[in-house]
């Protein structure tokens, strides 16, 4: 018989949820926000949470509304072809090349690096990364535990450490109270443009997408076997982490703002927090924030490796889960150690190509009730929306390439020729035209939309 969850097992796969999404960028990026817009803080705040916390719930939603099992499902729609497509490159793009990578090495950077001579950078990673990725593979190992380790044990840690965090600055310290609540001057559109942008490069609306199917899995494991009844779980599940996730961006963002009081702009994110831990708790504020820090990217790295492990083991289950597990951590281990200087420079084309790809899906699927899964409404979207994937991909590539006269052309073309494209949402117009022309088409042929995904294979 199907069952319904508990109070407390919803809190506990909110609690999971959280500790997949929230990794080092998430306590870095509104930290830095912070400090950049200073009086105009508020502004600034409702932009990054239009992108940081909205896009990502619109993905979870989307696997809700769709009854999906995991992102191939969701794609399915566009073809078979373009779901495994898009399956392996969004996996391979969280749990291999960039995000897991990025795990270990924003880790070594903020909580290991500055205690290390010089000399000893490389071999320190190289030692870190190790360790680091055998912890994230032995946690991982087992399905059925993962809820267990990330909702139970590491990420309940996680929220008291920032609960401290905050308790000294707004209570003991009172910091709050010498910030603006209001905008402040004439900057109040800018920052909230700039905390829209802030959050769209959480790559949390790409992730929401890969942590589907972990979620999935373990609602089947709490005995909802309803698709139903799991969709609607997925909804209440990513509105608890989403809620929980908007609270403490807003105090991030104030701590950031209200650090202005003591603390001169600094470059990034993770500088300015390490120096505001030193302000509220000496020596020890740089212990804290490593274990912070640690715990932010391990469950993260976990997400995104048995995210990986699950979804390419249903599709090649004569490899099987943990066959691709190994190799996620291996692979992960590899590119981490090429640094995250490189990671970040290297990595960037690869999210500017595929988020258009993720955030065309995850408005399909928001659109369900209306257009259900009929193909050419997708296929038709997808393919307008793959021209500013393969534009934004060319003006993110590296110098190297970008200096080449082809994509430097191409480049300068897009930029006084398609909408949007200097700002990063040029894919918006193009799937817009792709999803009503389409829809328009749709009702003029009477074509019905396409069935349900019940009766599709989870294998191929």
């Amino acid at each position: 018989m199907n069952k319904t969850l508990t109070k407390r097992q919803y809190l506990i796969l909110g609690s999971l949820l959280f500790g997949l999404f929230f990794g080092a960028g998430n306590l870095i990026f509104p930290i830095h926000l912070g400090q950049l817009s200073a009086g105009n803080w508020g502004p600034a705040t409702i932009g990054f949470l239009l992108t940081a916390i909205l896009l990502p719930l619109l993905s979870i939603l989307a696997i809700s509304l769709t009854r999906s099992n995991s992102a191939y499902d969701l794609a399915l729609p566009a073809g078979k072809k373009f779901a495994l497509f898009f399956l392996i490159l969004i996996h391979l793009t969280l749990g291999i090349l960039v995000a897991s990578p990025r795990t270990a090495t924003t880790t070594f950077a903020i909580g290991i690096q500055p205690f290390l001579p010089k000399q000893f950078d490389q071999i320190g990673l190289l030692i870190f990364s190790a360790l680091f990725f055998g912890i994230a593979y032995l946690l991982s190992f087992n399905q059925s535990k993962i809820t267990d380790y990330v909702g139970k044990l590491l990420n309940p840690i996680l929220l008291a450490l920032l609960a401290f965090i905050f308790f000294m600055a707004f209570i003991i310290k009172g910091d709050l109270r010498h910030i603006n609540i209001l905008p402040t001057g004439t900057g109040a559109n800018a920052n909230l443009i700039n905390g829209f942008l802030q959050g769209y490069n959480t790559m949390d609306a790409l992730a929401g997408l890969g942590f589907g199917v972990t979620i999935i899995a373990a609602l089947k494991l709490f005995g909802l076997t309803s698709a139903k009844d799991r969709s609607k779980a997925v909804a209440k599940v990513g509105a608890i982490s989403m809620g929980l996730e908007s609270l403490i961006y807003i105090f991030l963002i104030a701590l950031g703002a209200s650090s202005l009081k003591y603390l001169k702009l600094t470059p990034e994110g993770g500088s300015a927090f390490t120096q505001i831990m030193t302000h509220y708790t000496g020596l020890a504020g740089t212990a804290i924030l490593g274990a912070v820090t640690f715990l932010a990217c391990i469950t993260s790295c976990i997400g995104m490796m048995a995210a990986l492990s699950q979804d390419w083991g249903n599709r090649f289950p004569r490899l099987g889960y943990h066959f691709f597990l190994t190799i996620s951590c291996l692979g992960a281990f590899i590119i981490a150690n090429f640094g995250l200087t490189q990671i970040i420079l290297y990595s960037t084309p690869l999210l500017s190509f595929i988020y258009p790809f993720a955030m065309a899906l995850i408005f399909l699927g928001m659109l369900h009730p209306f257009i259900g899964k009929n193909p050419l409404i997708y296929k038709a979207t997808i393919a307008l929306t793959t021209i500013p994937a393969i534009l934004d991909g060319i003006h993110t590539l590296p110098p190297f390439f970008a200096n080449m006269s082809f994509f430097s052309s191409i480049n300068t073309w897009a930029g006084h020729t398609v909408p949007l494209f200097n700002v990063g949402l040029d894919f918006f117009p193009f799937m817009l035209v792709g999803l009503l022309g389409s829809w328009i088409i749709a009702k003029l042929m009477n074509l019905t939309p396409a069935p349900t995904l019940g009766s599709e294979k989870n294998k191929i």
